[in-house]
């Protein structure tokens, strides 16, 4: 089968196309037909010098997230799984893939009337933006800061955080991603290039009651001193290479709540099956900004480094749906 390869960490050109041995599904296993993969911004940090959740020897296939159709399944395994949609991450490798190996209990089952391709972008975006909000609390009237608001995370934080009564402030970069977080609802939308940004946003709101930080570094610090006493702070990315870094005395200086999700295995599943749901029913859109051929996976890598894409950006394979949203680059 194809897939694509990290054999030494670097730029996105050490992704490479090649043949792999075809994956069986052992015991408590399904054996999934790839059609998309999802890329996250971690997996780029981790393909550039091995930094991040993962943990893999080289050489290895990356990839965490998967959306295709169940065609064999290992011992044990109920046989209702043949033949479905499903989207399951794969424990850090091997979804860069025309098929995986993945373990039946971690299935997601795609509900009718649902694209794949929306699944597959809301695997773990969905998740993780679902997980952010229960645990701040957002509440009708909270002024609600989401950095990266154009991002895969981000774009649906500013739809989850309007739905649930909030004024959002959508931070981003360029006009293009501004213009999509008003599309998504957000009602304020400021450039993080611009100098004064957090005079602007001060201007349009005042101080603000959550942050949403998905950036860190020097955005994420500039959010927190936005905060209103009482505000919470959710840092959960570090998109310009560095943790915020707000100790819980500086927080507490300031009477601010530093927030983590619950992340037991049970409540990370309903984050997901809450998403999906919401997609379903369409009150939540994933965007789905670029897609690339599995072969091209380098230059997916190179777009989303360069922060040239919006949402969520996908590879497909040469099984992948025909009919789909937006073009292929």
């Amino acid at each position: 089968m194809r897939a694509v390869w990290l054999k030494e960490f670097g730029a996105p050109q050490v992704l490479v196309a090649g043949e792999a041995a075809e994956p069986a599904a052992g015991a408590g296993q399904v054996l999934v037909e790839v059609a998309y993969a999802n890329i996250t911004f971690v997996e780029t940090q981790f393909r550039a010098s091995g930094a991040g959740p993962f943990r893999a020897e080289l050489p290895m296939i990356p990839g965490n997230g998967v959306g295709g159709v169940v065609t064999a399944l290992g011992e044990g395994v109920d046989r209702r799984w043949l033949g479905r949609r499903v989207v399951s991450t794969t424990g850090g490798a091997g979804g860069y893939a025309e098929r995986v190996a993945v373990p039946a209990a971690g299935l997601f089952e795609v509900p009718d009337g649902l694209a794949l391709d929306a699944a597959v972008a809301l695997l773990a975006d969905g998740r993780t933006a679902v997980l952010h909000l229960r645990a701040a609390g957002v509440r009708p009237g909270d002024r609600v800061l989401v950095e990266a608001a154009a991002g895969g995370v981000g774009s649906l934080l500013v739809q989850l955080a309007k739905a649930a009564g909030a004024r959002v402030v959508a931070v981003a970069g360029g006009a293009r991603k501004l213009e999509l977080a008003r599309e998504l609802g957000a009602d304020v939308a400021v450039d993080y290039r611009e100098a004064d940004w957090a005079d602007r946003v001060r201007a349009a709101v005042g101080a603000v009651d959550v942050v949403f930080d998905g950036v860190g570094g020097e955005i994420g610090r500039t959010a927190f001193e936005l905060l209103a006493p009482g505000g919470r702070l959710v840092s959960y990315g570090l998109a310009s290479g560095a943790w915020t870094g707000v100790s819980p005395e500086q927080a507490a200086e300031r009477g601010v709540r530093l927030v983590t999700g619950d992340r037991t295995p049970e409540h990370l599943r309903a984050c997901t099956d809450h998403a999906l749901a919401q997609a379903l029913a369409g009150r939540l859109r994933p965007v789905i900004g670029a897609r690339f051929p599995l072969e091209r996976a380098a230059d997916a890598h190179a777009l989303m480094e360069a922060r040239g894409t919006v949402g969520k950006t996908l590879l497909e394979t040469a099984g992948a749906p025909r009919a789909r949203r937006g073009p292929v680059r």
